[in-house]
């Protein structure tokens, strides 16, 4: 069957379309992307402003329309940590299902977490053993740990990329005292949480997911995208500890000009240079894996399992 993902994500809405069936690799048939950035539209009063809200309708319009181009069986639209924790949150979802008829499910972070480790364990199988996934947001931080493909541990911590770029780092580039007050914040929360993790033993696999792992993993030297997703990338903990340092030192336009950096990114990637380096740190990794599979593709695989239940 075809099947549409409408992800309405902090940094990005993303529509992808596959063809899936019970068994097989979901195909992608098509995808389509609008940068919105939610996570840096959310006012001092905690609410997604208008013009948010008017560009997030206009997307879901366009992604409605396009699924239906493709001849979409089903859409599966959901929103995760912008629109989660936006205090107007249930007036934009009514709005966007009043003026567009997209019914968007907003995700908790624990389900996050768990619809993403579900993808990365299908992606390595059963034989990469007990799996450490982290995947870094615009809005929050999921890390997830488990053995079977439903993780025994779930995390969601409001560490995302563009959420602390809006509230910590505003100089650009950061000043070293936002630097080292934002990097002692990371470390304190992931550290209130790091037991739940370390207590089950080292992970046989490190992995991790998201745009900001992809774009901080392709400037210490990994393959870049073209190179397609079963080319093997990993990035070490001492290559993420010099770009956490090397990437607050440099102004948003020095940051675009790296290979593998876009510019709706750039101002995110410091922010999410220091929370992998606290969380590789704290969790004591060496190095992580990328797995190019990650949300969207694990609600995809829990969709199909209903589906052939």
């Amino acid at each position: 069957m075809r099947l549409g993902v409408l992800d309405v994500g902090s940094n990005t809405v993303h529509l992808l379309v596959v063809d899936a069936h019970h068994g097989a690799h979901p195909w992608p048939a098509y995808s389509e992307k609008a940068e919105l950035r939610l996570a840096e539209r959310i006012n001092s009063d905690g609410e997604l402003s208008k013009s948010g809200a008017d560009a997030l309708c206009e997307a879901a319009a366009k992604a409605r329309d396009s699924a239906s181009t493709y001849d979409t069986e089903d859409l599966l639209a959901f929103a995760t940590s912008a629109v989660r924790d936006a205090s107007n949150s249930s007036r934009v979802l009514r709005r966007v299902r009043e003026e567009t008829g997209v019914e968007l499910q907003v995700l908790s972070g624990e389900a996050e977490a768990i619809m993403t480790f579900l993808a990365v364990r299908r992606w390595f199988g059963w034989s990469a053993g007990r799996l450490l996934v982290l995947d870094i947001g615009g809005g929050s931080l999921e890390i997830a740990v488990g053995i079977d493909e439903v993780p025994d541990v779930t995390i969601s911590l409001p560490l995302g990329a563009g959420r602390l770029t809006r509230d910590w780092l505003i100089a650009d580039p950061p000043s070293a005292d936002e630097t080292r007050q934002l990097r002692r914040h990371v470390r304190a929360e992931i550290a209130r949480r790091a037991g739940e993790v370390t207590r089950l033993g080292p992970a046989d696999r490190a992995v991790a997911t998201s745009k900001s792992f992809r774009q901080l993993a392709r400037i210490a030297g990994a393959a870049p995208s073209g190179e397609g997703p079963y080319v093997r990338r990993v990035v070490s903990h001492a290559d993420i500890a010099e770009q956490a340092k090397r990437l607050s030192a440099m102004s948003v336009s020095e940051r675009a000009d790296l290979p593998g950096v876009s510019r709706t990114r750039a101002p995110q990637l410091a922010a999410a240079a220091l929370v992998a380096d606290a969380a590789m740190d704290l969790f004591g990794l060496g190095e992580l894996e990328i797995c190019p599979w990650a949300l969207r593709e694990g609600v995809i695989l829990r969709r199909i399992d209903a589906l052939s239940a």
